[in-house]
């Protein structure tokens, strides 16, 4: 599978500016992001990008005062692994979870450490919205819990949930790459409670969690909500990301149609995570 790189040129470049740009493609379907100084650097799946899709870029709002130019490159999916190796950066979150790969070394040890590869599946590079999950999961009480991890990506969620004490974890993507590396890194983490599933949100049909965590995007989880709330336990959780400030309210009143309650939202630049609960 091969990607689209969208290179992007900032003057003058602040995280502001870079976090409008970054909002606006994520709209768009640009999935995962790099921030390296005066350039930011959007990924899409080739398959996924159209002429339509270049025309919104050509027309982003810019803020005024600031120059934009772009470039477009497509990757290899052989070449992909080796790209994600020059950018992926350790992430480590409130002193107490680390997420690494396994060529970055002499890293600070940390109550949960994580050693994920990222290989073509996305789940290191929306930095924000993988922090605020993370956060989220540190946060919640997995002790004996059934859990999902729907979206999973590289199954950083899912592996951090069976740290954390859950008894079980089931691990979802569509995607074949991130369905394999999600495997690969359980391996490598020595996981013994994650089941790793190819599929979409059929998958879950008859199954019952009382966690489900979802870090995927505003589309898909406003679709997929519905099919949440069936297999969650009374009194379950319900944690999203891969949203926007701007569709807090949206995703609200979808989840409370659907008779879920609003616990929490958390933020970090312009993304949040939000919790919900199921009645009894």
């Amino acid at each position: 599978m091969d990607y689209i790189e969208l290179k992007i040129d900032v003057k003058p470049s602040s995280q502001e500016v870079n976090e409008i740009i970054i909002a606006q493609l994520a709209e768009i379907g640009f999935e995962s992001f790099t921030d390296n100084e005066n350039e930011l650097s959007a990924y899409i799946k080739a398959n996924d990008y159209n002429l339509g899709i270049g025309s919104m870029v050509k027309n982003l709002a810019i803020p005024e005062g600031v120059q934009f130019s772009s470039q477009i490159n497509r990757i290899k999916g052989e070449n992909w692994n080796a790209k994600w190796e020059s950018d992926f950066e350790p992430i480590v979150v409130d002193d107490r979870c680390l997420v690494k790969a396994s060529f970055h070394k002499g890293m600070p040890k940390m109550e949960y450490e994580i050693t994920i590869d990222p290989k073509m599946s996305f789940g290191t590079g929306h930095h924000q919205t993988t922090h605020l999950m993370i956060e989220a999961v540190l946060n919640e009480d997995f002790t004996n819990k059934t859990v999902l991890d729907m979206g999973c990506g590289t199954g950083v969620l899912a592996i951090l949930a069976e740290m954390r004490g859950a008894k079980v974890v089931s691990a979802i993507d569509i995607d074949e790459w991130a369905y394999n590396n999600t495997i690969e890194n359980i391996q490598v983490n020595g996981c013994k409670r994650i089941e790793t599933i190819c599929g979409d949100v059929k998958q879950i049909e008859g199954e019952f969690y009382d966690i489900i965590l979802a870090n995927i995007n505003l589309n898909i989880l406003l679709s997929d909500i519905k099919h949440y709330v069936k297999s969650l336990l009374p009194s379950g959780k319900l944690i999203l990301s891969g949203i926007l400030k701007t569709n807090i309210e949206t995703i609200k009143q979808n989840a409370n149609e659907h008779g879920l309650t609003h616990l929490n939202t958390a933020t970090r630049d312009e993304w949040v995570t939000m919790s919900f609960q199921k009645s009894h």
